[in-house]
């Protein structure tokens, strides 16, 4: 009889795992909202336009130009409304001129109540201090609770090929981390060339409704001194970028976006936001 309770337990604990997705299930159903709002955040061209279509399942957001204004759009998911919203992307190599940054903080008023989630747009690829600083800046505008209603969408995933995002996390070093980290590690991996009905859209979905039930609703911006603050640094930026600029009207070195590692392919050139610089389209084999 003894020998049994060591086996019992051993029973027990293996169907904790079947548990937990049984009150996954529940839970899913129990927070289903008939709306979802989401807000897309990133570079000029990661993908971030890109992902807003997949998920509207049509091409609504143009990726021939880089939008300088908030551009919203509206389908079904799944027997729901989903709103989204996307934004003026920001550069890789220079600082965020202040009419972009106040016009992304106007995405919020273009959710009515408020954005269920803000998807944070980075492409798989080399991620550097630089990128960490222009997150944090410009997610700064919305205020200290943006990180609590922030999900990490990760776009160009054909680049992780048998990689797990997990281990591309850990060897991207403390920069991509610390990003992750501060968005309570809720991330998403998308891979944008599937359209139409796509297999990571419910669960993206699911994703947002989890958090949503964590941290108790919709986003709220408060306007308050800070942020006010940070609209006034970021308009003085904007000058002070105007005033560098050379005789040719544009700024020395200055990159479009942050982009994925180079690997050749006409394709993904085709999928990016915008035009990607001559340099670059050099580089690519006919």
């Amino acid at each position: 009889m003894n020998s049994d309770r060591p086996s019992n337990s051993s029973a027990d604990d293996q169907l904790d795992p079947e548990d937990e997705k049984q009150f996954a299930a529940a839970a899913r159903g129990a927070i289903r909202l008939p709306e979802l709002r989401l807000i897309l955040l990133g570079w000029r061209w990661p993908g971030k336009s890109l992902t807003g279509n997949t998920i509207l399942g049509r091409e609504e957001f143009h990726l021939e130009r880089a939008a300088e204004f908030c551009v919203k759009r509206e389908t079904e998911v799944d027997g729901r409304k989903v709103t989204v919203v996307d934004t003026p992307g920001w550069f890789s190599a220079q600082n965020t001129p202040g009419d972009y940054q106040q016009e992304m903080v106007r995405s919020v008023s273009m959710c009515s109540a408020g954005p269920h989630a803000f998807l944070l747009v980075i492409p798989v690829g080399m991620f550097t201090e630089t990128d960490r600083a222009h997150i944090e800046e410009n997610l700064a505008l919305f205020g200290e609770d943006i990180w609590k209603h922030t999900l990490v969408v990760f776009t160009w995933a054909e680049v992780l090929k048998d990689r797990s995002i997990e281990r591309h996390i850990r060897r991207e070093g403390r920069d991509l981390q610390w990003v992750v980290d501060k968005c309570k590690k809720r991330y998403h991996v998308i891979n944008n060339y599937i359209f139409g009905e796509h297999l990571q859209l419910p669960q993206l979905m699911e994703k947002v409704e989890k958090m949503v039930a964590e941290e108790g609703g919709y986003f709220t911006l408060k306007t308050d001194e800070k942020i006010t603050s940070c609209k006034k640094q970021s308009h003085a930026q904007s000058l002070f970028q105007h005033d560098n600029l050379n005789t040719n009207g544009v700024k020395e070195n200055q990159e479009l976006g942050a982009r994925p590692k180079q690997n050749g392919s006409c394709n993904s050139l085709r999928a990016m936001d915008v035009d990607p610089p001559q340099s670059l389209v050099e580089g690519v084999s006919e």
